[in-house]
């Protein structure tokens, strides 16, 4: 379903979208930050939140050296109350992202991935690949959701296009 190169492309694209997203955050007030926007997390801090849980919970499911979330996922938007916290983890994050995808060879994309889903209430099995591809798409999904509550509120929202990604994000 998906190669190495796949994995290493999308973690850079992460990394650097997240680094423009922690720009535009901080250039706005907390207010405008924690305002209720009628998204389905609220505000766009709420949905930054969301976002890093997922991806440490996934981030934990891939590499044993990451430890999970210690709030459970129905908390995940309260993860960090102000957006300089969130985008220092948000940093550390993506380097572990980055670090991971580039250990990632042909053979760790085979076979199933098994955990419990508090979400689900059950153990769930998947293909790794499967599981992978679900992380970067739900990553593009939620700041695809701050990039339209970003502009709403005044802030310059990063650019987005994959193929305008600088060779050295």
């Amino acid at each position: 379903m998906i190669e190495p190169a796949y994995v290493r492309t999308m973690a850079r694209y992460n990394a650097w979208q997240n680094g423009q997203l922690s720009r535009a955050l901080l250039s706005l007030p907390h207010k405008a930050l924690v305002e209720d926007r009628g998204a389905f997390f609220g505000s766009i801090l709420a949905t930054a939140n969301h976002l890093l849980w997922g991806d440490t919970i996934w981030m934990s499911r891939f590499d044993p050296s990451v430890p999970a979330p210690e709030l459970p996922g129905t908390e995940s938007v309260g993860l960090h109350p102000t957006a300089g916290a969130w985008s220092a983890d948000r940093f550390r994050m993506d380097g572990k992202i980055t670090a991971w995808a580039n250990r990632i060879k042909a053979v760790d994309l085979r076979g199933d991935l098994t955990w419990y889903s508090g979400v689900l209430g059950r153990q769930m099995t998947v293909p790794v690949t499967e599981a992978i591809v679900h992380m970067f798409n739900h990553q593009t999904h939620h700041r695809g959701q701050m990039h339209a509550m970003l502009t709403h509120a005044g802030a310059v929202a990063p650019v987005t296009d994959l193929f305008i990604m600088p060779k050295d994000a």
